[in-house]
């Protein structure tokens, strides 16, 4: 199998991208002088690329064996295939509840607690249930998220790339949705395992108000493009209500609970709640 490989360095502050030339020569890396976030990153990259097919991989992944030998081998054997990724494994090698989505609705936001998911699988507002049982053959599901992602150069260009209205966040869902339009199915396919070390959530994690308002602000234009604008208006009045009544459960629960656990999910939802009163954030 001929392939190529193209890293985009996003100006990283680190540095150092250069080194992987003295491993990998064949690589291409193509340099850029400021962050251009997610979407536009990729975008450049892909106008470097001259393969059939793309396959986006996030930084922090690891493939499982012959990951992208099977990705590739389904997806040359499904005809209707728009999008096809794997199962997404955290570094623990514990299945990742992402891997496969629902496009979002105020609803399934609302419900987007990782032990509800974990509880109750096949409960329609996710939809999980492929995670976590033999499937057999590629199941066809909604949302195939950024971290790993096949689909053929033809169909990414016939849908405009990625919109480069997102800078990081949500251009994963957009361009699902955009491929579900020109009436192709997403896939998932079990046997490819993927590790996304960086995928995993922890209460215990520091809040970045700038990841967390990212979040926020990506799902808005998500719904602005996708849905309407008073769908976009009714989902941060929802998120902030929600917002309101997590910090009061938090507050009630403080004297009882993990004081450090309560104070990081306090940040989150503090700066939630300001974005979604539009206090400054």
């Amino acid at each position: 199998m001929e392939f190529e490989i193209i890293v985009v360095d996003n100006a990283s502050p680190e540095g150092g991208v250069e080194g992987l030339l003295e491993l990998f020569p064949a690589v291409k890396i193509i340099k850029s002088e400021e962050n251009l976030g997610f979407a536009r990153a990729n975008n450049l990259g892909c106008t470097y690329a001259q393969g059939e097919f793309i396959l986006f991989l996030n930084p922090d992944t690891e493939l499982r064996g012959a990951a992208i030998n099977i990705l590739l081998a389904r997806m040359r054997n499904l005809p209707d295939a728009g999008i096809v990724g794997g199962k997404l494994l955290n570094t623990d090698l514990t299945v990742q509840t992402a891997a496969i989505q629902k496009f979002p609705t105020i609803l399934n936001q609302l419900a987007n607690i990782e032990i509800l998911r974990l509880r109750w699988p096949a409960c329609t507002l996710w939809s999980i249930a492929p995670l976590f049982v033999r499937n057999g053959g590629p199941v066809k599901v909604q949302v195939i998220p950024g971290a790993c992602m096949l689909l053929r150069r033809v169909i990414f260009e016939k849908v405009g790339m990625f919109s480069e209205d997102f800078f990081m966040y949500g251009e994963d869902l957009d361009l699902n949705c955009q491929v579900k339009k020109l009436g192709l199915s997403n896939y998932y396919i079990e046997d490819a395992e993927i590790i996304h070390h960086g995928g995993k959530s922890s209460s215990r994690q520091t809040v970045s108000n700038w990841s967390t308002i990212m979040k926020y602000r990506a799902m808005q234009r998500y719904y602005d493009k996708n849905r309407s604008p008073f769908y976009s208006w009714m989902y941060r009045s929802a998120m902030g209500a929600s917002a309101a009544g997590r910090l009061l459960l938090l507050a009630l629960a403080y004297p009882f609970a993990d004081k450090a656990v309560i104070r990081a999910a306090s940040s989150k939802w503090t700066i939630v709640l300001k974005w979604a009163a539009g206090w400054g954030i």
